[in-house]
């Protein structure tokens, strides 16, 4: 049994307009599933294959009030990449933010419902992501949520430390999942949350209980009579289990 990463979830209260403005960033083709749902996937691309980490974008009428917790890192291949791509997603409705980064190398961002992302200078680890590098989950202890996540998912774990704990797709291609501490305590639902889809001929109802041996819990979203199951990771960070594909 194993689980992948297939899409974040991300909330908005304009799923259309936050939707053109993601497919313009990362060169991806839009789509909806149904009102109030915005699809974003490169394009060509058959879904759910491990070269991308989809986006789902979903209409909520609750506002954003605190930096989120889930954000992307967007790649880079050169200075001039990363100035000439700041300068296309200010141009695009995107505005700096102050996360308390200091003086990095890297450029924080907003989208235009105030989402936080980077677009990172250039790095030798992430030459073949594609646009996303990674998506980045503030944490308390690195350590313990790539246990959990590690033994979540089947994608391999790169690197663990203290500071700094990194999982991709066993398959060596797409962005990685990574993992970062951050003195911040989780007050509201997140945004920005991962989707888990089991592989073909899987069994849902069995892996959800497997992540519950691990340490996840149910929880309520108000998410009704769904083909999905809410948990949360043992940090409270929400994530759906999606059914077998």
């Amino acid at each position: 049994m194993a689980l992948r990463l297939v899409q974040i979830a991300m909330n908005a209260r304009d799923d259309s307009a936050l939707g053109r403005f993601w497919a313009e960033a990362l060169g991806w083709s839009i789509s909806s599933e149904e009102s109030g749902v915005t699809n974003l996937e490169p394009e060509g691309f058959t879904y759910p294959d491990p070269t991308a980490v989809c986006i789902d974008i979903i209409a909520v009428p609750e506002p954003k009030t605190v930096k989120n917790r889930v954000h992307v890192d967007l790649a880079t291949i050169s200075a001039a990449h990363q100035a000439g791509l700041v300068a296309r997603l200010q141009d695009l409705g995107a505005t700096p933010a102050d996360v308390g980064q200091r003086d990095v190398p890297w450029t924080v961002l907003a989208d235009p419902e105030g989402n936080e992302f980077c677009v990172l200078e250039p790095r030798e680890i992430y030459r073949d992501t594609g646009p996303i590098a990674a998506v980045v989950v503030d944490c308390a202890d690195p350590r313990a949520m790539a246990r959990f996540w590690g033994e979540a998912m089947d994608w391999t774990l790169h690197e663990v430390t203290d500071d700094h704990a990194s999982l991709r797709s066993a398959k060596g291609v797409g962005p990685y999942l990574e993992f970062v501490p951050t003195p911040d305590t989780k007050t509201v639902k997140n945004r920005v949350h991962l989707d888990l889809r089991p592989y073909p001929g899987d069994d849902q109802a069995a892996e959800v209980a497997r992540l519950r041996a691990l340490g996840a819990i149910d929880i309520d979203l108000g998410q009704g009579d769904v083909p999905w199951t809410c948990l949360a990771d043992p940090e409270g960070n929400e994530f759906c289990v999606l059914t077998p594909r």
